[in-house]
């Protein structure tokens, strides 16, 4: 009940004695009770009350029952509030009675849940002077930052604690990268030479950087980009206040139990904060694959992100808890939620013991079926997770990074060095490393901009590099060195038909001829695969099959195209279910093509790395996922808990209904089963 209006959702449970917030009070005398459903009674926004069900025998509720009991709320809510119920004195608040929280939505950037008290972090610095008086002067005062901040980030870097192994170790090492970009340095200067003081450049340069990330459209891309940000604010410290370790908010006098609220937040200014009083983050920006994000998983700080006008609904001081599971954050909450996720804390602790435990069980399902967990990368910061998390392998490496962090094209050498180096850090597990993959919506610095009206479905990927074939070239012949006498994966994404796989596969060959001629050598073993994510292709499926090594299923752009959405628009992006009947039946056709003709099948994306619709990807045939890397454990779990004839013979009768999801049936599948979602 509890958690029924702590969430503001409903919740329908066969078994609600096997639900992890399950809590047993004698003298409700409800043991003899196992099914339970129940409905938020909200009124003006706030929840006021939970109208509940219980039955004695395990049942399923369905969704007419459930929008029925919606409806008894909605009535009672009525009453509720014009005192017909409950007389408006019993509703006044009095010592003792909680204060209804204010629940603010956002999206899960790092898992967990913390509670404490609400920190505004420090703002932008606001540039007062724009025209420089002397430009020599200037550029010696940004020599004079530029060393003072690279020193200090130096020893921020050796003092942390996080200044040994991990994944946060490459991600330093990459944010130190960024602030020594030369073509970074080079744009401020220029801006300087202009006639600028040495803020007023840096901030156009900064500006001009945030007008580069407006128009990337892929979030992991555009959140590299974000680095850059960060690092403007950084050095705009030290121009404005010299020798600077420390921002304000940082540096003064916190509680012991800070949760951190800001617009956007860079991972120097993360390590400015101590550890020992940092518990949670809130952002009004922010993704999964922004590299404060991979800090706050490597310190187990939990993190929301894009909570709207989070600055200005969240006071100083607020008692706060962020639930980073569910994307939610709670502002001044009542004792009793605050217990709620004390409890949850005290699960989730337990939770997370199990999956390090299980970090070097194999991936079995409780029939003896192997299951491959692969993990997504783009940044060689990702590599260490592999032993971390006990992966198999790198499903999907984005090699777009060298591309869009660089002033100019990387040749054949420097993406030589690059690949090279992530194959010594796979340690001799598979990485499938997917060609450039760009477009209008995904920009070069260093290309013209051109301006589409559709560009998810325009000039981008694979078109762009067949149009363009020195591009995909360069790119094939690096991936071909650094693999040779290795095993090497190479993808080709956004494949339309079978003749644009055959014209990239052919250009991958002479470059392999080429390589042979010349030096006698290449890959020990070379598998050519291809993206599975428009549909059109699943038409070809007979004819792909005879050419193809492997398929992999992108799962957000298969979605995006097959119900014909912008997944950037939030109007529609959650409007259809990936756990529909439409998109698991094509699915599981693909999924029974590969198997007939003995290719192998993975599907990437955020489907793979959520427990339930893993179940279902397993349910429909498909025997390998690859996700981001705190998914493995959860997924794992789920693996190793079901017992796939029982789901195949459930899900076979699922596919012929009409309904608009099969979550709930999948859902309810699950807790009868004991799989572990």
């Amino acid at each position: 009940v509890g958690d029924i209006a702590a969430h503001a959702r409903p919740l329908a449970l066969a078994d609600a004695q096997s639900h992890p917030n399950f809590a047993y009070r004698p003298e409700t005398g409800e043991e003899i009770f196992h099914s339970l459903v129940g409905v938020p009674i909200i009124r003006g926004g706030r929840v006021i009350g939970v109208v509940v069900v219980q039955n004695k025998s395990q049942r399923h509720y369905t969704e007419e029952e459930i929008e029925t009991l919606e409806t008894v709320a909605m009535v009672l809510a009525e009453l509720v509030s014009t005192g017909d119920l409950i007389s408006r004195d019993e509703l006044a608040p009095v010592d003792g009675n909680a204060i209804l929280p204010v629940r603010l939505e956002g999206v899960r950037l790092t898992g967990g849940i913390a509670i404490g008290v609400a920190v505004m972090h420090e703002p932008q610095i606001v540039v007062q002077k724009l025209v420089a008086e002397d430009p020599q002067i200037e550029m010696e005062r940004l020599r004079d930052a530029l060393g003072q901040m690279r020193r200090s980030l130096d020893e921020m870097f050796e003092a942390h604690d996080l200044a040994f192994g991990g994944e946060h170790r490459d991600v330093l090492e990459t944010y130190r990268m960024f602030a020594e970009d030369a073509g970074w340095t080079a744009r401020i200067t220029e801006a300087i030479q202009s006639g600028l003081t040495a803020e007023a450049a840096v901030q156009k340069v900064h500006e001009d950087t945030r007008v580069r990330m407006s128009q990337v459209s892929d979030p992991y891309l555009r959140e590299r980009l974000h680095d850059l940000e960060d690092i403007a604010n950084r050095l705009m410290q030290h121009l404005v206040r010299g020798d600077v370790t420390r921002s304000t908010a940082a540096s003064t006098d916190l509680p012991d139990n800070v949760v951190l609220v800001c617009r956007s937040l860079g991972p120097t200014e993360l390590l400015d904060y101590d550890r020992r009083r940092l518990r949670g983050l809130v952002l009004e920006e922010g993704s999964p694959t922004m590299h404060v994000a991979i800090l706050a998983r490597a310190l187990d700080i939990p993190m929301v992100g894009r909570v709207k006008d989070a600055l200005q609904r969240i006071g100083s001081l607020d008692p706060i808890i962020v639930d980073g599971d569910n994307g939610q954050i709670f502002v001044r909450p009542s004792d009793d939620i605050i217990d709620t996720f004390a409890d949850s804390q005290k699960v989730r602790a337990a939770r997370l013991a199990d999956y390090v435990a299980m970090r070097d069980l194999p991936a079995v399902t409780r029939c003896g079926q192997s299951v491959r967990l692969m993990l997504n990368a783009g940044l060689m910061a990702d590599l260490p997770q592999l032993e971390v998390t006990g992966a198999d392998g790198i499903g999907l490496y984005r090699t777009e990074m060298p591309f869009m962090s660089r002033a100019q094209l990387p040749d054949v050498t420097v993406q030589t060095a690059l690949y090279s180096r992530i194959l010594d850090l796979a340690d001799g597990k598979p990485v499938v490393f997917r060609t450039l993959d760009v477009g209008s919506d995904k920009l070069l610095p260093y290309w013209e901009s051109s301006q589409e009206d559709n560009p998810a479905m325009g000039w981008r990927s694979i078109r762009i590099t067949l149009d363009r074939p020195a591009l995909l070239r360069s790119q094939l012949r690096a991936l071909i060195r650094a693999g040779v006498d290795r095993e090497l994966h190479i993808m080709f994404p956004m494949i339309s038909e079978v003749h644009e796989f055959d014209r990239a596969k052919a250009i991958l060959e002479m470059e392999l001829k080429r390589l042979q001629d010349r030096e006698g050598k290449g890959p020990e073993r070379l598998r050519i695969g291809t993206m599975l994510e428009v549909p059109a292709l699943a038409w070809q499926l007979p004819a792909l099959l005879k050419r193809v090594d492997f398929v992999s299923i992108g799962s957000n752009d298969l979605t995006q195209f097959l119900f014909a959405i912008d997944r950037g628009n939030p109007r529609i992006s959650e409007r259809y279910d990936v756990l529909s009947p439409a998109m698991l039946n094509f699915l599981r056709r693909v999924a029974y093509d590969c198997r007939k003709a003995g290719i192998p099948l993975s599907v990437c994306g955020e489907m793979a790395g959520r427990p339930l619709e893993a179940m279902a990807l397993l349910g429909v045939g498909v025997r390998s996922l690859s996700m981001s890397a705190p998914s493995i454990g959860p997924v794992k779990a789920m693996v190793r808990s079901v017992f796939l004839p029982a789901l195949e013979d459930y899900m076979s009768g699922l596919y012929a209904l009409p309904d608009h999801s099969l979550r709930e049936y999948l859902r309810a599948f699950a807790l009868d089963h004991g799989v572990l979602i």
